[in-house]
């Protein structure tokens, strides 16, 4: 078992804080953007996608 320690981190696309490893993020860690579902859907549209 990891140490929390030792875990790596990773600043939100979004809000900008920083958010640790997950053991559910272990294969995917690479394109982990977004701390949490609420940051996720508070994120700016896709470019190129027209709202409206």
């Amino acid at each position: 078992m990891r140490k929390k320690r030792g875990l790596p981190q990773k600043a939100c696309a979004a809000c900008g804080r920083p958010f640790t490893w997950r053991r559910k993020w272990e294969a995917v860690w690479d394109e982990v953007k977004f701390c949490s579902r609420r940051c996720r859907a508070a994120r700016t549209p896709p470019v190129g996608c027209k709202a409206g």
